[in-house]
């Protein structure tokens, strides 16, 4: 059994991604975006759930925008296009779930540089099967 206090494993997180968990069918992933920061806007091919456990920030889906803060839920379904950025003087941490994996299973990212380094060079791909 996997079993996961979230908030608080996602609080203590440093880095910008890190994948927790990898199944056939989702992937549980935290995240931490810095002050000023941004996940950076993308298109998925798969369905994304994001929970936000502190900071404040603004979210964009489709073309809608809205602020998040702690508690907050955003769904992100697949094909849209969608960014999460930092609006306030702390970290926006947040745990996501992406239906199917979206990343490498036990893959760490350190900034959003190396995240984005590591995407185009094929080297955060889900597992296959």
């Amino acid at each position: 059994m996997e079993h996961y206090t979230i908030a608080t494993v996602a609080e203590q997180n440093p880095d910008f991604r890190r994948v927790l968990w990898t199944g056939k069918h989702t992937q549980l992933v935290i995240m931490t975006i810095p002050p000023g920061g941004e996940i950076g806007e993308e298109v998925h091919e798969v369905d994304q759930i994001l929970t936000f456990v502190s900071g404040v920030g603004q979210a964009k889906v489709g073309g809608q925008t809205r602020k998040v803060v702690q508690g907050d839920l955003v769904v992100v379904p697949a094909g849209k296009k969608h960014n999460f950025t930092n609006e306030g003087p702390n970290p926006l941490v947040l745990y996501t779930v992406y239906g199917p994996p979206e990343h490498a299973d036990g893959a760490v990212h350190k900034t959003k540089e190396e995240a984005d380094e590591l995407e185009e060079a094929g080297k955060d791909e889900p597992p296959t099967s």
